[in-house]
């Protein structure tokens, strides 16, 4: 009990208390000038919401293991970031098409990569009995790594070529037998465009899919640079209330397909997402009106 109030009194108290004095502050300046002081509250509190996300995330995984219902525990923690976010900073999401693919079971889920906020990505519309997964590394974050390990998240070894095939085959192995899917970010890394395009894509997750026999279901968020932006330098930075909405593509049957037909599944689906991304972007969506 002590530690928690040393926490609550020197950490989050301070912490929270800053975030409140920078809007505050912010809306005491003329609207060319509120850019950096808002944007520095609302990535401050995004940060905030993640690590109490994941705080909330670690204590719902050890209750959910003991009813045997773990594989719901990055769906809950998913939902609570999003409120959060909602709450603090203003972004929201919004699914627009698609929604019932998400009941798709098991399968390999795949989305575009674009920033931090992809967590809030994923809150709007992760579902159910699914894991994500990550690079090793974050395993050892604290607060996030334990949430991580405790939520059955497939952790990926990318350096390391023969561990990263044995985690994709547990993977397999436990999507046939327990039903239980996987969200994937194929371009493996985030690529902060300010344009809507795609990274190219790593081959694993569709290996994983075929050796599994089961659907990929492409999920899309439009491009949102203009919500975040963390690149450019301090003159283009920005972090502004708005919504990330969210197409969910229909599932790509992976049956009778082998290795040899990786590459063409891999290049198909990338082209109906990127085909997708530049039909969300303002100018196509003028268009169409």
């Amino acid at each position: 009990m002590g530690l928690f109030i040393t926490l609550v009194k020197f950490v989050l108290v301070p912490y929270w208390t800053t975030i409140a004095i920078l809007y505050i502050f912010s809306w005491t300046l003329p609207p060319n000038l509120r850019r950096l002081p808002s944007y520095f509250a609302r990535l401050a509190s995004g940060f905030g919401c993640l690590a109490f996300s994941a705080a909330y995330g670690l204590v719902a995984a050890l209750c959910l293991r003991l009813v045997g219902k773990e594989g719901l525990t990055q769906w809950t923690t998913a939902k609570c970031f999003k409120l959060c976010m909602l709450l603090s900073t203003g972004v929201s999401v919004e699914v627009v098409e698609g929604a019932e693919y998400l009941a798709t079971r098991p399968a390999v889920y795949l989305g575009n990569h674009q920033s931090e906020l992809d967590i809030l990505f994923l809150g709007g519309f992760f579902p159910k009995w699914c894991s994500v997964t990550a690079k090793r590394s974050l395993k050892y974050t604290p607060i996030l790594g334990q949430f991580m390990w405790a939520s059955k998240t497939l952790f990926i070894d990318r350096a390391n070529s023969k561990t990263a095939r044995a985690a994709f085959d547990s993977a397999a192995h436990e999507m046939k037998t327990d039903r239980h899917s996987v969200f994937i970010f194929p371009e493996g890394t985030r690529s902060y465009y300010d344009r809507p395009d795609l990274l190219p894509f790593k081959k694993g997750a569709f290996h994983l899919a075929i050796q599994a026999q089961v659907p990929i279901v492409p999920v899309v968020c439009n491009n949102y640079s203009d919500v975040l932006c963390m690149t450019g330098g301090w003159r283009k930075w920005k972090c502004q209330p708005g919504t990330l909405k969210i197409r969910v593509l229909r599932p790509v049957s992976t049956k009778g397909l082998d290795k040899d037909s990786v590459d063409e599944l891999a290049r198909r689906v990338r082209d109906d997402m990127l085909r997708v991304i530049k039909e969300m972007s303002p100018e196509a969506e003028k268009k169409k009106e």
